[in-house]
């Protein structure tokens, strides 16, 4: 997310990563769009109630965090070759922290409910979050020599699953260190639990997966041929590896598959990994597939890869506008063609939906290309601006 989240690292951009992040962009916004435009009354990844369509519909868009997590880590180590001052990098990475996570808890909160903090129960804490608190931490990490990043990255990536059997019970009044730390969960900032925030993502997987990226930026400063022969290792080395722990049922993730009521299920099963906290099999499952869509968009020049570009240049900007724009326009679609005004994303779930309402694919993808087209033009417009204008506000957008 540029500026916020990616930075500016180059002078000459790399390509292939502005459209990768540009795709897992706009695949993030197929997710909010369900949310707020065709919500099912059962959960996607629920083998025993979900269809193939939402299933998929849902599991396209799991690449998205751990991507624009690992890519904010490339962008820091890039970012770090450019300015080659430790203490100019880690002073950056504190305020940009820090701003991310007052966007989460103000914007991006009001955005989904249409409410300020102090009018509602509280805060929920997502990816934005996690982004934050990351860099906050990497910038103490980047004092660490590359070799010690790498293993540090690796502990957090492959032995995180190891605290799974810890509860935030375990911690007595500290549970909610546990809950911010490494499990989903509830904080109360009052005594009859009225108020407070709900963490969605706990942060340890997350600071491993931006440290991971950033000694993975090393790889996209070396020449073409070796850096493809990397990507062809990373990327078919971690797919082969979540397919032997995931076949083996053994560690990696909290819930093991099992063979369902056809062969389309039992797969979906296989795929159906831990997301809040991302398990070891999730990352790999996500992050191995990217590793290869970097070959083939630096291998390949399409009019398909230009468009995606655009995004992925200014990826903050569209975050930030999509929520208000695909919420409000979800209300009023009710309005015009339901004559009342109905808000999905916070009508409370299935029992209090309307008659007339039905959870459709078809008008989650239509919506999903128009607000893809309307925010291309956008984009495009800002990161022009953002080109020839030097204003300091534009480093948070």
């Amino acid at each position: 997310m540029e500026s916020t989240i990616a930075l500016k690292s180059t002078r000459k951009r790399i390509s292939s990563i502005d459209i990768l992040r540009g795709l897992v962009i706009i695949l993030m916004a197929v997710d909010h769009i369900r949310d707020m435009w065709a919500l099912e009354p059962f959960a996607p990844e629920n083998i025993a109630e979900t269809s193939s369509g939402y299933f998929f519909t849902r599991f396209i868009t799991h690449f998205c965090a751990p991507v624009f997590v690992f890519l904010a880590g490339t962008s820091i180590y890039l970012y770090l070759q450019k300015v080659k001052d430790k203490n100019q990098v880690s002073l950056f990475l504190v305020k940009r922290g820090l701003w991310l996570i007052l966007v989460e808890v103000i914007i991006i909160n009001w955005a989904w409910s249409w409410k300020m903090i102090w009018n509602s129960w509280g805060f929920f804490l997502q990816v934005i979050w996690a982004i934050g608190v990351a860099m906050i931490a990497m910038a103490l990490l980047i004092r660490l020599s590359n070799k010690m990043l790498l293993i540090v990255s690796m502990l957090i990536i492959f032995g995180h699953n190891l605290l799974n059997s810890i509860t935030p019970n375990d911690l007595g009044s500290f549970d909610w260190f546990w809950k911010i730390f490494h499990e989903q969960g509830w904080i109360p900032f009052v005594s009859d639990n009225s108020f407070g925030m709900y963490v969605v993502y706990p942060i340890l997987p997350w600071i491993g997966v931006m440290a991971a990226g950033f000694v993975f930026g090393q790889v996209m400063t070396w020449s073409s041929e070796k850096r493809i022969k990397w990507l062809w290792w990373l990327g078919i080395g971690s797919i082969l590896l979540f397919t032997v722990l995931r076949l083996s049922n053994i560690y990696g993730d909290t819930g093991a598959w099992e063979t369902q009521k056809s062969g389309l299920f039992t797969f979906m099963d296989f795929l159906n990994t831990q997301k809040y906290p991302p398990s070891l099999l999730f990352l790999l499952m996500t992050l191995g597939p990217s590793f290869l869509l970097l070959i083939l968009f630096e291998k390949w020049k399409t009019k398909l890869f230009d468009f995606l570009k655009v995004f992925g240049r200014v990826p903050f900007f569209f975050y930030i506008l999509h929520f208000p724009v695909i919420h409000f326009s979800s209300m009023l679609y009710f309005r015009i063609t339901e004559g009342a005004w109905f808000d999905l994303a916070n009508s409370g779930g299935p029992k209090n939906w309307p008659e007339y309402y039905q959870p459709s694919l078809l008008r989650l993808y239509v919506v999903w290309v128009a607000i893809v087209i309307f925010f291309y033009f956008l984009c495009r417009w800002y990161n022009n601006y953002k080109s020839r204008k030097n204003y300091w506000w534009l480093k948070y957008i």
